[in-house]
């Protein structure tokens, strides 16, 4: 814990860790040159089984084949996105990308059409590497048939095929890559209601999960199961490269099944694990049913959304280790804040941690961009190595969210205790985060907006004691509305995911004096059982 005491909210600099000028692919260099022979990487197929196993000698070895191929393909600094759900291919890609200089860009496997053809679009991508179906998606079909159109696509490889380490007309050479060169962009949602692609640099995501996992305790000794999507920077950051800061030993769930991931927890003696809430509730729950040997856990990681004092309590009774959690978000590689393992109860429920090492945290106002005393609420900044390089293709947005004095503007409302404890209160934007996962209402709102017989609708964030949220749709239509008819327009235009739960038509909107929806109003009057679902 820092010992802090603070009278405006603004924490400087920790140097508890330094920040290091390293590559991703320099310090998977570096680890396998100093433990050569440890396990790195252990498969867990979609059906529980153990597969594969890399040392981390053997998975340099096979990362190096693969980048010289994909560098006899791709120039460095080019746009590769990889739609795919966890594979251990997943985790050769990451660093083989590193390694080659190339820019990995990840894509969510139950992405539908549009929304994949955005993210090539947009990020001007030249390769799309898939699977051909992941949980009943066509994603070989649809791959093939959203890159056809796509000019800059010039290859579509499937990940599990040998097509993969195809030679290409370039001569084979892996270039000198800086650690302040971007190596991946992720997409976010925006105002506009169109993701932005967060443009994240080697220096930003090897510290963030270095911070990170110093902060867990990872050692050298540690067994770390990753069930974490690795789409996101919680998979293929925090603790993919988490493990990798201290050389330890990743066990890597394709597909998230309580069962499975309890057994795997138990077989392989793990150290410690990263959830959402969502996830760990439902590990407790088939823990509850039929326990396993736990003993080995030490750490349950949990970031997404405030937590309850009681499912601390479970987590301690039923698997007998702490309790820990995190706020960040995917500009800032994603870490922000994190709890020490010495904290409270009160502290892990009710604060959201310290900062992590080298990252200055102010709550500013939102009215002149100045800290606030500690206790009020403002914006939460955040300012250090790991913030991202910008947004692509999109220097208003950047500048927006990144201002001239390096502060990175995260949109979320807190306040700030006299020990640099932070708490999340609220949202200066709309984001809504159904089981750790964020959701822009706009995106959403616009994708209704092309359905006949939709005037106007607000998507709102709703309480749900399971899920933290989950996804309210009030809809004003030209006559009645059809509840499969909205439900299945949305499925096959956007992920599963972003398919509103819960279903409500109005009659009028609750409107400012300047006529903008008052979407806190619409969930009041929800909460208070005045509306009615579909």
């Amino acid at each position: 814990m820092y010992d802090l005491t603070l009278s405006v909210s603004h924490v400087p600099a920790q140097s508890d860790l330094d920040t290091r000028e390293i590559t991703i692919g320099a310090l998977l260099r570096e680890v396998a040159a100093g433990r050569p022979d440890a396990q790195a990487l252990v498969e867990v197929r979609q059906d529980g089984s153990t597969g594969r196993r890399w040392t981390y000698a053997e998975l340099l070895s096979d990362a190096e084949r693969l980048a010289l191929a994909l560098s006899t393909r791709f120039a460095p600094g080019e746009r590769v996105v990889i739609w795919s759900p966890n594979s251990p291919e997943w985790v050769l890609m990451e660093y083989a990308c590193a390694l080659s200089g190339l820019v990995l860009v990840t894509a969510n496997p139950a992405f539908q059409a549009r929304e994949l053809a955005y993210v090539l679009e947009q990020s001007d991508a030249v390769v799309l590497f898939i699977v051909e179906e992941f949980r009943g998606n066509p994603m070989g079909r649809i791959g093939a048939e959203v890159a056809a159109n796509i000019p800059s696509v010039r290859e579509v490889t499937d990940m599990e095929s040998v097509e993969l380490y195809t030679q290409g007309s370039r001569p084979p050479a892996l270039p000198e890559v800086a650690s302040g060169d971007a190596a991946m962009i992720q997409y976010t949602s925006g105002t506009t209601g169109f993701p932005k692609g967060a443009v994240l640099s080697h220096r930003g995501l090897v510290n963030n999960a270095r911070f990170y996992a110093g902060r867990c305790g990872v050692t050298e000794a540690t067994t770390w199961v990753n069930i974490m999507p690795m789409f996101h920077t919680s998979g293929c950051g925090m603790v993919t490269l988490g493990c990798l800061q201290a050389g330890c030993r990743m066990v890597l769930v394709s597909l998230f099944d309580p069962d499975v991931v309890l057994n795997q927890l138990e077989a392989s003696s793990a150290d410690i694990i990263l959830g959402v809430p969502t996830m760990v509730v439902a590990l407790l729950d088939t823990q509850e049913g039929r326990p396993r040997d736990l003993a080995a856990l030490k750490l349950v990681s949990c970031g997404g959304s405030m937590v309850a004092p009681e499912l601390v309590r479970r987590v301690q009774t039923l698997m007998g280790a702490g309790f820990s959690t995190l706020y960040g978000q995917t500009e800032h590689c994603p870490v922000i804040t994190q709890h020490h393992l010495s904290d409270s109860i009160d502290d892990i429920c009710n604060t959201a941690g310290q900062p992590v090492a080298q990252t200055e945290v102010s709550i500013r106002s939102v009215d002149d961009n100045s800290a606030v005393a500690v206790g009020k609420v403002g914006e939460i900044c955040a300012r250090g190595p790991c913030v991202m390089l910008e947004y692509n293709d999109n220097p208003k947005a950047t500048s927006e969210t990144v201002d001239e004095g390096g502060w990175l503007h995260t949109g979320d409302l807190g306040r700030m205790d006299a020990r640099g404890y932070v708490t999340v209160t609220g949202r200066v934007r709309e984001m809504i985060i159904r089981g750790g996962e964020n959701h822009f209402p706009a995106e959403i709102e616009n994708c209704l907006l092309e359905l006949a017989g939709v005037a106007e609708v607000a998507v709102v964030g709703l309480p749900d004691p399971k899920w933290g949220e989950v996804i309210g749709a009030f809809i004003r239509g030209t006559g009645p509305l059809d509840r499969s008819a909205l439900h299945a327009h949305c499925r096959a235009n956007m992920s599963p995911q972003k398919t509103p739960n819960v279903w409500v038509q109005v009659e009028d909107f609750p409107l400012t004096g300047s006529g903008k929806i008052q979407k806190f109003v619409l969930r009041d009057r929800f909460v208070a059982g005045e509306y009615s679902e579909l």
